[in-house]
């Protein structure tokens, strides 16, 4: 059965850093293109960051741009999510999401979904 667990998400300062961490088992992550999203309360779920299956394309959303950087290691079936200078609305929970090969727009192209990390942007 294909899971994902991701990782990572904590409380951190306005300005800090975490690293968030998707890890798959029981299908193999190389075939996948993997994107990152973010639910706040009350807010729709939201697309961050997509990497391709071969790591050939990268996206990200305006609000994370220059700040937010995706990238995976397909030994480890492991996609990360490097979240630095982070401010109070990135409070989000945090979720990965696989489809096939490449990066799409849509929740509904992505198949397998992972239950979520908590991030906390707070002084």
């Amino acid at each position: 059965q294909a899971q994902f667990v991701e990782s990572g998400g904590g409380l951190v300062q306005p300005g800090g850093s975490l690293r968030l961490s998707c890890a798959t088992s029981g299908f193999i992550l190389g075939d996948y293109a993997v994107g990152w999203f973010r639910q706040a309360p009350g807010k729709e779920r939201e697309r961050v960051s997509c990497i391709s299956f071969n790591a050939a394309g990268t996206n990200y959303a305006d609000s994370v741009m220059g700040r937010f950087t995706v990238s995976r290691d397909n030994s480890r079936n492991t996609v990360y999510l490097q979240m630095n200078s982070l401010k109070p609305e990135d409070t989000a929970t945090y979720y990965c999401a696989a489809r096939d090969f490449w990066c799409a727009d849509g929740l509904n192209d992505y198949k397998y979904w992972g239950q979520g990390t908590q991030v906390t942007v707070s002084s």
